[in-house]
């Protein structure tokens, strides 16, 4: 491990997300968001599934002494026009929920993704990052350490929001979130459908008559202005929403609109008192900027994520956010990594920040790894390699040359220490 330290929308009006960069079907030609990777491009696998049973991707296992418990809640926000689809007039959310758990005793272990998921995400995410194999993987087999549904232990713990990378699903930062949860934090991961490669709901719609939403990107949010400003816009709202819903959950009530059962004791293990917030790329960017705009945030981890709009003038600087140009009260952390194509841009952003922030904002890089290092692309790309269905080159544009045994931990602990810092679980 090598770490050192460094120095509009959502309004609820139907909105155009972006005149030049948005499709309504899915992102099948998208390229890698906000890695300036170029042209999206995908190899077939190194073997043909037909040639012997498909490789399942592993999961590293939590540190933490907490058994683990899981759960999804299905959100609807009827005071919100969805942004992405005109014809939507309510936004749907699917969050999930770790926590540590009583036992798992009698319940089953979760998947990562539900089987609709992981077929659509089979086909879409070597679009999004170039060098996956289009075959030979069972995304679906899969398994978590969380056991679904069952019952939280009678302790109130603080609470860790999570956002994922633009065009990434939940799903993707599972590593971490059992991460922490196995610690003693309750943390809730939200999807950003439309924005999200693929969402699966648990009903339909009139309005959405197919179970899973696919994304509406092509290419990278950064080259148009009002569909950047429209994501993280819509990105705060969706926190913003979800926040409400845990404090519902918090009063004894089901905020699920399916109106699915819960697990025993969940929404007394909630300490709304004691809330955080983390995120990769974009989520990155909106964690950060929620931190600015939100007080009942204590504090707030950026992964490598921008902190400023894209300009409008070539070569020319865009605005900064408004966490940027003031600066932060509460704790923040800052990560980057030494392979990342955006960092020289990041860092304009970034060094507004800490400059302005009196010591509350740290910032560390991760050398020898590159972006999606912070998701769960950091044991899934080696794992990969050796199984012959990706190449190195193409591992180490995504993750990097460092090897998970050591990338892991490094991720794992920066969070991990910096939250038990500042939002100690009791």
């Amino acid at each position: 491990m090598s770490v050192r330290n460094g120095a509009g929308g959502g309004d609820g009006r139907p909105q155009g997300p972006g005149r030049r960069t948005v499709a309504v079907s899915a992102a099948l030609g998208a390229a890698l968001l906000f890695t300036g990777c170029g042209t999206a491009r995908a190899r077939p696998a190194g073997r043909h599934p037909d040639r012997g049973p498909a490789f399942v991707p592993r999961l590293p296992a939590p540190t933490g002494p907490h058994p683990l418990g899981v759960t999804t809640l299905y959100l609807v926000d009827a005071s919100r026009h969805d942004p992405w689809d005109h014809r939507l007039t309510r936004r749907e959310l699917m969050i999930t929920v770790r926590y540590p758990a009583r036992t798992g005793h009698g319940h089953p272990v979760a998947p990562q993704m539900t089987p609709g998921a992981a077929k659509v995400f089979a086909g879409l995410d070597p679009h999004f990052h170039p060098g996956l194999p289009l075959s030979g993987v069972d995304w679906a087999a899969t398994r978590t350490h969380a056991y679904t549904g069952a019952p939280a232990q009678p302790v109130r713990r603080p609470v860790l929001l999570h956002t994922p990378g633009g065009g990434d699903p939940r799903t993707l930062g599972t590593g971490l979130a059992e991460e922490l949860a196995s610690h003693g934090w309750v943390v809730v991961s939200i999807d950003h459908p439309g924005d999200a490669s693929e969402v699966e709901f648990p009903v339909t719609t009139p309005q959405r008559p197919s179970p899973i939403r696919t994304t509406v990107l092509r290419g990278d949010p950064r080259t148009d202005p009002d569909l950047f400003r429209t994501m993280i816009d819509t990105r705060l709202a969706d926190t913003r929403f979800v926040l409400a819903q845990l404090a519902e959950l918090a009063a004894g009530r089901n905020p699920d609109a399916a109106g699915r059962p819960l697990p025993d004791g969940l929404g007394r293990a909630l300490d709304l008192r004691r809330v955080g917030i983390y995120g990769h790329s974009a989520g990155g960017t909106t964690a950060a900027e929620a931190l600015h705009d939100d007080r009942c945030l204590r504090a707030a981890v950026n992964l490598e994520g921008y902190l400023d709009h894209p300009s409008r003038r070539p070569g020319r600087a865009g605005p900064l956010f408004p966490v940027a140009c003031d600066g932060v009260d509460r704790p923040l952390l800052l990560v980057g990594t030494d392979g990342f194509p955006g960092r020289q841009q990041l860092d304009r952003s970034w060094s507004a920040l800490l400059a302005r922030s009196h010591g509350h904002a740290l910032r560390r890089q991760i050398r020898h790894t590159t972006h999606a290092v912070f998701t769960d692309y950091a044991a899934f790309a080696p794992q990969l390699q050796t199984a012959g269905l990706m190449t190195a080159r193409d591992r180490n544009a995504l993750v990097g040359a460092l090897d998970p045994a050591r990338s892991i931990p490094a991720v794992r602990g920066l969070v991990r220490t910096f939250f038990a810092r500042h939002l100690p679980p009791r």
